[in-house]
């Protein structure tokens, strides 16, 4: 199965080149392997490109992006940009792909391995079979809306101003992506806002309410207000399958639900755009984490959310759910069998290093082409 597709590797800053150097094996992996192979061009983003160019993402970088079949980011910033103003800070940059890209539904899964069902700090029958899609608007909301700023008034003091605007459009596009994915999961969405105190969270209840009478009566639909939603995410998240909510209240969930599976150093994400006339999607997959400053350079980050992200990558852009099950039961066997970085790690319990997590889950794959 011969494959030409071009992906662009974008590593980033702190712990981000340690991981994604492990999704390079097992790209390269495929290309042995299976035959699978990958037009492979790296770059850089985040602090990585401030150091090299003085921006936090080039045009050219991004121009590469929107050609590109996926792209896969590790992550950005870190205390060494902490200083720069506000517009030139290592995050910019990512937030510039997703907008240039039009990368307008982030898909966070929370998964709990059955191995790691003690990692987490809720109870085990809390969180054991634990499986929720998280999609979160990503393009629009506070965090794009106009006007924004600071000010200073007449007296002297200073005025901060974001807005929080959504259009009809954002707002189904973005419940339609939900919609579909509850149709090949358990049938279940739960819209999340507050229409209670926000005129946008009225809007957006009317709107998905109003797209799954026209078009997905087949899928259950309940609205929940964010703040019930945060309480009953570590009350009963089991209640949950996929849940869809705006820019501001999807950051916040979905780390909260990330929590709920024991390490942030697992769960991965994806941003996808509309698929053009050929069919092809513009994608960003990056994993949960962050480009956690604290452990970068020391070997021992977890590189299975980055690898998972190119799982959902080899699912969502690529069309090869085979490919991405083999993944993803490769890691599901490696936790299953013991192995463990620091993250996951119980006190006292043995753990590996980066690189060493990448070598069992190679030799986990190999196992299974041998099966």
């Amino acid at each position: 199965m011969a494959a030409n597709k071009k992906l662009l590797i974008l590593p980033g800053d702190g712990i981000g080149p340690e991981v994604m150097a492990e999704v390079g094996r097992v790209i390269d992996w495929f290309g042995s392997t299976r035959a699978l192979r990958f037009e492979v061009e790296e770059d850089l983003v985040g602090g990585a490109a401030i150091d090299a160019h003085g921006v936090p993402v080039t045009d050219a970088t991004v121009a590469k992006a929107m050609a590109a079949d996926a792209v896969l980011l590790g992550a950005v910033g870190g205390p060494k940009w902490d200083d720069l103003p506000f517009e030139c800070k290592p995050e910019r940059g990512l937030l510039r792909l997703r907008k240039d890209m039009a990368l307008y539904a982030n898909l966070r899964p929370a998964i709990c391995f059955a191995a790691l069902v003690s990692a987490s700090t809720l109870k085990p029958e809390v969180v054991a079979g634990l499986d929720i899609m998280i999609v979160r608007e990503l393009t629009g909301g506070v965090y794009f809306g106009t006007p924004r700023g600071i000010e200073t008034l007449p007296d002297g003091t200073r005025r901060a101003i974001n807005t929080q605007v959504y259009t009809t459009p954002e707002i189904r596009r973005v419940a339609r992506v939900a919609f579909e994915l509850a149709r090949k999961r358990r049938g279940k969405v739960c819209s999340v806002e507050k229409a209670n105190v926000m005129e946008s969270g009225v809007l957006w209840r009317e709107e998905v309410q109003a797209l799954h009478d026209a078009e997905y009566p087949d899928v259950a639909l309940s609205h929940m207000y964010a703040d019930n939603c945060a309480m009953q995410l570590v009350r009963n998240p089991k209640q949950f399958d996929v849940i869809v909510t705006d820019n501001l209240f999807g950051d916040l969930l979905s780390d909260e639900a990330a929590m709920l599976t024991g390490s942030l150093g697992m769960l991965p994400s994806a941003s996808l755009g509309d698929a053009d006339e050929t069919g092809r999607r513009r994608a960003l997959y990056e994993p949960v984490h962050g480009s956690a400053p604290d452990i970068a350079g020391q070997g021992i980050a977890n590189p299975i959310a980055c690898v998972l992200s190119f799982a959902m990558m080899l699912r969502y852009s690529l069309d090869l759910g085979a490919e991405a099950d083999l993944v993803e039961n490769a890691v599901r066997a490696v936790l299953d069998a013991g192995v463990r970085t620091a993250d996951l790690a119980a006190p006292g319990e043995k753990t590996v290093s980066t690189r060493e997590m990448g070598d069992a889950l190679l030799a986990e794959l190999d196992r299974q082409v041998r099966a």
